[in-house]
């Protein structure tokens, strides 16, 4: 079907894949180097050891989560190199060596764990005792006394807690000793042994903290000194720890690395062994592959398993095999925009040559500035990857080249209709648009807001009468006759209609003809608007007596929506032209107040200040509103005229391959 309008994904086979149950590893694994199969859950036969499936899944995942635990202590970025060929090693082996690295890491990481806790103590009791200690020479045995008779205690409280908590035991306390500090207050108590209980419930339903005395003969004031040099040594032996920490996990971090690599491996193969199922002694995998790939599961099979069985066969009509698109290299980008709206299902058009070509054009009409293109650009290239969590996967690397191609339209159209940041080169240097314009014809064209009125409009008439010709194609190859006949009376409407009702309602003659032939097109139009009313009583029954008035006025709404790419168009370039403007008075303004030299280098400096920050935001607001009406256009006003989606994404079991890993980056 039209390969420049519209493509057709990959023809794909059902794959059964049989094995004796001995084997069933070797083959997963041969398929996972394969990376061919999409497996599905297999429909026959009862599961495999399902049980043992998930206990090693469940202690793979437990180490997985040892490793992550690991790396997540990392201080900073690092790269670290795989193997090309990772030597491939029992599982039991990794697991052994996963738990000698937690034994080695849970020491190191409980002793940091151990000094913060004793740090954040020891910076609690200064802070709390030190705010104690003008108010009273008792030494820290006294504060935390507890005998047959009296006990004591020192408690950090807010406030209001506090006036509460004297408030409900003022009448069990001997003596107080209080001290507050910035909305905290800290309460040394004398009470007696036999009210403790009643002390102790009130202090828990407040929620107050009950300070932790060191049982040491020293006053407050001895101890707040003595406190600051302690917490000062273990701040030191903190540092030390997370230094010596972070040369064991650079002393092992390939080891580190290429076991998560391997337990990632592993986990994902379990969870392909959870779909494969078995009778008595043999294993199912089940699944799709594309028909071009087909060779690859039995050559690969037969190369090392002497007991298996593929069998591959054509999808039924009841079958939903996933999609795998198929573009040229300059198209396949716009796979991406095409998933944002809705993939393909199996068998169905894939419009990604259409929305590549139209969505790239549509941006660059909208953009249409040589400098903001190359910003554009620039940006994809170098801040892309700081937006995405993953700048390495395939969806950012076809984004990318959505951008890449994209700006180059609209770096193309800039330098056609000569526009450098709207009228830069015009308003500080005197130089005519014009005499920029590679095209002096489309510079006009694009700078008079009626003509480029117009010529989005009969951009959008062109674009939506491709959908609808698509539309009238699909319902001839699905046999729907209310829909072919609902598009050949909207081609009948335009094509008389158009002509017709700008001559009797406007005075208006787009055709050169006489007022005869003019009155000869009403009989077309009747019969257009016939086959759009009968075509959507076939479609939609009763409903048809209603939603056939949409069809007719839908064309307006369609082709006025277009009138969007003269908007956002004009409205980059009078923003960038307005920009300038501004830069220029505000420049004027200062070297004028500012007189000699100076104000000439000041108001240099203020205006190419303000023309940076502008433009750079007239960009960032252009390239976005290109982007979003350039997917309305492709979406609402095209897509919906033909395409349904719905598609599942075809997304093969595969053994990944990375040569650097990227560890310890904070998010």
């Amino acid at each position: 079907m039209i390969p420049i309008l519209i493509n057709s994904s990959e023809p794909m086979l059902r794959v059964r894949v049989v094995t004796v149950k001995d084997y069933s590893d070797a083959a997963l694994k041969r398929l996972q180097e394969a990376g061919v199969l999409h497996v599905e859950e297999a429909e026959e036969l009862s599961p495999i050891d399902k049980e043992a499936i998930e206990r090693e899944r469940n202690l793979t995942r437990t180490a997985l989560g040892h490793i992550n635990d690991i790396l997540d202590n990392i201080a900073d970025e690092r790269t670290v190199s795989i193997p090309a060929e990772p030597v491939s090693r029992p599982l039991d082996e990794i697991m052994t060596d996963v738990k000698k690295l937690r034994g080695i890491f849970s020491k190191l990481t409980e002793r940091q764990d151990a000094l913060r806790a004793d740090i954040a103590n020891l910076e609690a009791m200064g802070k709390y005792l030190g705010i104690l200690a003008g108010e009273t020479e008792a030494t820290l045995r006294d504060l935390q006394y507890s005998g047959n008779y009296l006990f004591t205690n020192v408690l950090a409280l807010s406030e209001e807690s506090y006036k509460i908590f004297i408030d409900r035991t003022h009448e069990y306390l001997l003596n107080t000793i209080s001290a507050s500090q910035e909305g905290e207050v800290v309460i040394y108590f004398i009470a007696r042994t036999k009210d403790r209980t009643a002390i102790e419930n009130v202090i828990r339903s407040l929620g107050i903290t009950v300070l932790s005395i060191p049982d040491k003969d020293m006053t407050l004031k001895e101890f707040t000194e003595k406190n600051t040099e302690i917490l000062g040594r273990q701040r030191i032996a903190l540092e030390e720890a997370g230094r010596e920490l972070q040369t064991a996990i650079g002393d092992n971090l390939e080891e580190i690395v290429s076991i998560r690599e391997v337990l990632e491996e592993e986990n994902e193969r379990f969870s392909v062994l959870e779909h494969a199922c078995e009778a008595q002694y043999v294993t199912l995998v089940e699944g799709w592959v594309p028909e071009s790939s087909a060779a690859t599961i039995t050559s690969g099979l037969k190369d090392i398993l002497d007991y298996s069985f593929v069998e591959i066969k054509k999808p039924t009509s009841t079958d939903e095999p996933p999609t795998k698109l198929r573009n040229p290299k300059g198209i396949r980008p716009f796979e991406v925009i095409v998933s944002l709206f809705s993939l393909p299902k199996y068998g169905d058009w894939d419009p990604t040559p259409s929305v590549a070509y139209f969505f790239a054009f549509f941006f660059g009409l909208m953009l249409n500035d040589m400098v903001y293109a190359l910003g554009l650009l620039v940006l994809a290239r170098f801040l892309l990857d700081k937006l995405v969590d993953d700048p390495t996967t395939e969806g950012t690397r076809l984004f990318r080249r959505v951008l890449y191609t994209s700006g180059g339209v609209a770096l193309a159209f800039g330098v056609i209709s000569g526009t450098y940041l709207g009228d830069f080169l015009s308003m500080f240097f005197g130089i005519s648009l014009k005499k920029l314009a590679l095209v002096e014809t489309i510079q006009t064209q694009l700078s008079d807001p009626i003509s480029f009125i117009i010529l989005s409009l009969i951009i959008g008439l062109i674009h939506l009468n491709i959908a609808h010709i698509l539309g009238l194609v699909k319902g001839v190859k699905e046999k729907s006759p209310g829909m072919v006949l609902s598009k050949i009376g909207l081609f009948l409407v335009q094509i008389f209609g158009i002509p017709y009702l700008f001559k009797s309602m406007l005075a208006i003659e787009l055709l050169t003809m006489s007022a005869a032939t003019y009155a000869i097109f009403i009989y077309p139009l009747i019969l257009g608007v016939v086959l759009i009313i009968v075509g959507a009583f076939m479609q939609m029954g009763g409903l048809g007596a209603v939603f056939w008035i949409f069809d007719l006025t839908g064309i307006l709404g369609d082709v006025m929506s277009y009138s969007r790419l003269a908007g956002v168009g004009l409205a980059t370039f009078y923003l960038a032209s307005s920009f300038n403007l501004l830069s220029e008075w505000v420049s004027s303004t200062v070297s004028t107040a500012v007189p000699g030299i100076a104000g000439i280098v000041l108001a240099f400096i203020i205006g190419s200040i303000l023309l940076l920050m502008f433009h750079v935001f007239n960009l960032l607001l252009s390239s976005l509103a290109a982007f979003i009406h350039s997917l309305r256009l492709c979406f609402v006003e095209f897509l919906l005229k033909f395409y349904e989606g719905g598609g599942r994404e075809y997304a093969p079991f595969h053994l990944r391959l990375r040569r650097e890993i990227v560890v310890g980056k904070k998010s």
